[in-house]
């Protein structure tokens, strides 16, 4: 059997065993789950690279998978993180109702991200980003919580971007009679697709509600806190990367390998390349506004994840050597952070309880592990030297202004700045705030929780003192895409630190000094401190009430948020909310018309009858 045959129908045929291990265990499904993807995993990289290209005709159609250096850069995020959150669900799931259906649906989604990347005709491609969409559909609402808001406007969305997706395949199809990506591209450059222009804007349609690029993000924010936080790591970190993939799929391929004589179609090109930039560069700036001024840990990560996926749709759209390789250098970094982040708060959630910045603080001392890795992923997902999150921002920075895209700019550098401010909340509200009696009980999270944190915290830190170990793949997967004699050499930080980007003296003398800091603060404060509460502070002689809360937490950002305060009262859900009244209305309407009544019906048709013999009668 085809290796890559095997790895599909190794995770698929594990959901179903999964699914059905739940009689007999509660523990089997999770370990099923995390021995399906290893045994997957094992293949991959064990196998030589020329043997993932599997064919199949059925039905007059024929299908395509094959695994070429750009979808290999994807397979890596999702086998590597996929791997580590399975590790991770077998502490996080414990004691857990309905574990079979949880496995049963991640392995599926899982399965269906390696299947769309590996896709090369559009009905493979549309098949399995359904396996996609259903199964990850049915773990944001596997909780059962709040199903109108969360479950609901996915669904919705989902619906709308892959009807989007269907209408531009079938036009496709209708053009040139083939479903293969390769001849399609080929029937661009020979200009044998007259709605080429029609069919891209509905696929990246289709791909940027995956994305959750605005105005299509709505979904996004409450599917990412609903899910449980051993999947929220792959649907944030990998999930979403399927967006990215398909706008690279249709910006980077096929209107790449446009006629360059077709100027008309070169301009449309640039120009939806550039609004794409836009709406990237606003989600950015947007969600990162939002992500201040929450209060759930979970919920400001999920309106971060928005907010960065803003960036790497940045520099796909733009579509220079620099801006690609900088996207797609954030799009791994992403996945990394974000994942660790994800399963650090749900680390917190399982032992503390909640995620509400409010209700807890000062863990620092009953979860290290937490804490370290949380610090780690925080300073890279806010672009801070020495870590890999400072490269990918500044070659993104470096990309746009010698693109010409100078305010872009400053809209991209206001959302990183802003992103350094929530990213403190989290540490602040979480670890470092006051010690509390309500935590006194709460210890850290079992070992097969924090493994997979710490490694992925380890890879940050070796991908920012030796970002090349991530370039050179990057580089490979571009000559896919179309790009020669790509080197990362082209940003001007290897023109400032020689051939390559070493940060490793800047990581040594930060980390002496952390260390350094952390060792005197300790001894220093070893005698004579005591633990206090949130009250026992000055309230210049008012003695506070019960239900006053004086933490930082609270309002953390209180002043900005009430600058800010126009735009937080103008929310998308509400447009698309008044949309469906509008709608609702008008369907109410049309139902008292279409009263099912024999009788009014045939009641239409003599007015329309005598209507139209009027007509007649007035135009002879």
């Amino acid at each position: 059997m085809n290796t890559l045959a095997l790895i599909l129908l190794i995770l698929f045929s594990g959901a179903i065993v999964a699914f059905l291990s739940e009689k007999v265990s509660k523990f089997l499904p999770s370990l099923i789950a995390f021995i399906s993807i290893t045994a997957a995993g094992i293949l991959f990289y064990t196998s030589p690279a020329d043997v993932f290209n599997f064919k199949l005709s059925m039905a007059g159609l024929n299908f395509t998978l094959k695994i070429d250096e750009f979808s290999r850069l994807f397979v890596h995020m999702i086998i590597g993180l996929s791997w580590l959150a399975s590790m991770y669900a077998v502490g996080y799931m414990q004691n857990k109702e309905r574990q079979g259906t949880f496995f049963f649906n991640m392995l599926l989604s899982i399965g269906g991200m390696l299947g769309i990347v590996a896709a090369r005709d559009l009905v493979s491609f549309f098949v399995f980003w359904e396996i996609m969409t259903w199964s990850s559909f049915l773990i944001v609402v596997w909780t059962g919580a709040d199903f109108r808001r969360t479950g609901i406007w996915y669904m919705v969305f989902s619906a709308m971007g892959a009807y989007a997706m269907l209408m531009a395949i079938m036009m496709i199809y209708s053009d040139i009679h083939t479903f293969n990506i390769d001849e399609i591209i080929a029937a661009i450059a020979e200009q044998r697709l007259p709605h080429l222009v029609e069919a891209s804007v509905l696929l990246l349609f289709g791909f940027s509600v995956k994305a959750a690029l605005m105005p299509l993000h709505v979904w996004a924010p409450n599917a990412y806190t609903q899910a449980p936080a051993a999947y929220t790591a792959i649907f944030s970190g990998v999930l979403s990367k399927m967006g990215i993939f398909g706008m690279a799929l249709v910006l980077l391929s096929m209107l790449k390998f446009a006629n360059p004589a077709d100027f008309s179609l070169v301009y449309i090109n640039g120009f939806i390349g550039q609004i794409l930039a836009w709406l990237g560069a606003i989600t950015a700036a947007i969600a990162t506004l939002y992500a201040l001024i929450q209060t759930d840990a979970k919920k400001l990560l999920a309106y971060s994840s928005v907010a960065q996926l803003g960036y790497i749709t940045i520099g796909i759209a733009i579509g220079t050597p620099l801006s690609v390789m900088a996207s797609l250098f954030l799009a791994v970094l992403h996945a990394l952070f974000k994942g660790t982040l994800f399963l650090a708060m749900g680390a917190v959630e399982r032992q503390a309880g909640t995620t509400d910045m409010t209700k807890i603080s000062g863990l620092i001392r009953r979860m290290p592990w937490t804490f370290f890795v949380t610090l780690v992923s925080i300073i890279s997902l806010a672009g801070v030297p020495p870590l890999a999150g400072f490269v990918g921002k500044w070659m993104l920075y470096e990309a746009l202004i010698t693109n010409g895209n100078v305010f872009m700019v400053v809209v991209v550098f206001f959302s990183s700045t802003a992103a350094f401010l929530y990213s403190y909340r989290i540490l602040f509200g979480i670890f470092l705030g006051q010690e509390e009696d309500d935590t006194a009980h709460v210890k850290e999270a079992p070992l097969s929780m924090i493994l997979p944190m710490v490694v992925m915290a380890l890879l940050l830190i070796a991908l920012g003192t030796y970002p090349g170990l991530l370039f050179d793949p990057i580089a490979q997967g571009m000559t896919v895409l179309g790009f020669e004699n790509v080197t990362w050499q082209m940003t001007v930080l290897s023109n400032v630190w020689g051939n390559t980007v070493n940060l490793m003296y800047i990581s040594t003398t930060i980390g002496v000094a952390f260390v350094a800091a952390l060792l005197f603060l300790t001894l220093k404060g070893r005698k004579g401190s005591r633990n206090v509460g949130t009250k026992d502070i000055s309230t210049s002689g008012e003695i506070p009430l019960e239900h006053e809360n004086l933490t930082y937490q609270l309002d953390f950002f209180k002043p900005f948020e009430r600058a800010a305060s126009p735009l937080y009262r103008r929310k998308m859900t509400k447009i698309y909310d008044d949309l469906s009244n509008g709608l609702d209305a008008l369907f109410d309407f049309t139902r008292k018309i279409y009263t099912g009544n024999g009788q009014t019906y045939a009641l239409y048709v003599v007015i329309f009858l005598v209507a139209l013999l009027i007509y007649v009668q007035n135009t002879l």
